[in-house]
């Protein structure tokens, strides 16, 4: 794991919230072209779902897993569960970067 190289703790999640916005966008239009309930388990099983995809693309590209992934493959995947974890967080109420400067930056 890298060394952070700056101090991180006091900036703000500005752009955790713009990501939440597009994220909610892109979920407004999904679950409207695929009359998709988003309820508690649709959350839930999003997020299980893209992690178990991340997991999958990783082992691809490092040769241990079936068939040959590639960086874009693994970049498309984390962003997928970045996007659901964002919705997770927004539909809970949760400030997801004021959280994880909360719990993470009180180690810096």
């Amino acid at each position: 794991m890298a060394k952070a190289t700056r101090n991180v703790a006091a900036e703000p999640s500005t752009s955790l919230a713009q990501l939440t916005d597009l994220a909610r966008a892109v979920s407004d239009i999904y679950a409207e072209r695929f009359d998709i309930k988003r309820d508690p388990a649709w959350y839930l099983g999003k997020m299980s779902e893209e992690l178990g995809e991340v997991s999958a693309a990783y082992l691809k590209c490092a040769g241990q897993g079936r068939g040959k992934g590639s960086r874009r493959d693994l970049e498309d995947e984390l962003a997928d569960l970045l996007g659901f974890v964002l919705l997770f967080a927004d539909w809970q109420g949760i400030d997801a970067g004021a959280a994880l400067q909360r719990k993470w930056g009180a180690y810096l």
